[in-house]
């Protein structure tokens, strides 16, 4: 049985956030609100959870007494019937309840931004970026999110050199942060007339796209230049100073945006992929001092490490942090965005992995 204490420290905390949100100074902060109502959100079924199983817990014991009366009639009968029901579907509503309560993620509830870049193998790495930009509106349109591109880079021969969007919905952020790393494709490019199997890469990194009561950006913190779009996109796009970069001098960062007309738009987007990128490397440092001891591969979203490779010739697609039969996976399944098993078995992992460090 689940320690009682810990179920109702979970109740306790509920209810004190019920509490602090009906505060009017807390109101106030915008800030303390949103961590407020994101905790809220992810502890509301946890508490109906924890509800259900005590009473579950209760009915037991209350059963347990009936039939143990000594009573031989219809009623104690049922009530022997019922306790071994319910006995017997206990230990899976515990397992259930003990992997609702690991400490979740905030971010995992944020929207997601992510970033495709080319990495080695020239032309059809790009062309590759470019796949996994479809592979992943793909996976949005199967999980009912939207997409919103921010800035492309065009490869020479189709694809992207980089590609930045955005991906809103329901634990965008949560599902689609083990896609962060090394993608490598194994295939023969339609440029090669040897028939010579080639292998490219490209980097994926995926942020947690960052409000604004997330990050503190200060005006006077910002270098702002505006140019003219170099890229495709109509004579309005390149003949004005449409085109945004923002530098970021306390830590260097550089975001560039001409996708739009509007230079006010192509502001807008560059400051929320800036924005996110600042988040995501607080929280790298966070997650940095608070996993030292912990080795999951799984969980850490080390981008320099090689996750998947894509193998064309043979069909396949391995997940290089799975094993067994969660490992590989059919081709042309995956490119059609159905990586629903992967996450799965990837998120299992991490759940195991924290789980045991509990």
């Amino acid at each position: 049985m689940i320690n009682p204490d810990i179920l109702e420290s979970f109740r306790r905390r509920f209810a004190d956030i019920n509490q602090e949100m009906s505060n009017p100074e807390v109101a106030t902060d915008p800030r303390r609100m949103a961590d407020l109502g994101r905790e809220h959100s992810s502890l509301k079924e946890v508490v109906r959870k924890i509800d259900l199983y005590l009473g579950q817990v209760n009915e037991i014991n209350d059963l347990k007494e009936l039939a143990a009366s000594g009573e031989e009639d219809d009623l104690v009968e049922m009530a022997k019937a019922e306790l071994e029901e319910l006995q017997a579907s206990l230990p899976g509503m515990e397992t259930g309840l003990r992997l609702m309560l690991i400490p979740k993620n905030p971010e995992d509830t944020k929207d997601a931004i992510i970033e495709i870049r080319a990495g080695t193998g020239g032309d059809e790495a790009a062309l590759f970026a470019g796949d996994l930009y479809r592979l992943y509106e793909r996976v949005a349109e199967r999980m009912g999110w939207k997409t919103e591109l921010i800035s492309t880079s065009l490869g020479t021969q189709g694809g992207f050199k980089e590609i930045v969007f955005s991906i809103s919905g329901p634990d965008a952020f949560g599902m689609m942060k083990y896609e962060s790393g090394v993608h490598r494709v194994q295939r023969v490019p339609a440029t090669e007339s040897s028939g010579r199997i080639h292998t490219s890469a490209a980097t994926v990194a995926v942020l947690p796209e960052a409000e604004e009561v997330d990050v503190d950006i200060h005006p006077n913190d910002l270098k702002i230049d505006v140019y003219r779009s170099s890229g495709p996109g109509g004579q309005s796009v390149n003949t004005t100073d449409s085109a945004v970069r923002i530098t970021h001098i306390p830590s260097g960062l550089v975001v560039t945006c001409q996708d739009e007309k509007s230079q006010h738009k192509n502001k807008d987007k560059a400051l929320r992929v800036l924005r996110s990128r600042l988040y995501d490397f607080e929280l790298a440092k966070i997650e940095s001092e608070r996993s030292e001891a912990r080795k999951s591969q799984v969980s850490t979203g080390d981008r320099s490490a090689k996750i998947r490779t894509y193998n064309w010739p043979q069909g396949r697609v391995t997940d290089h942090r799975l094993e067994g039969d969660d490992k590989n996976h059919a081709l042309e399944k995956v490119m059609n965005g159905d990586i629903d098993d992967i996450l799965k078995a990837l998120r299992t992992a991490e759940n195991a992995d924290r789980l045991a460090n509990m």
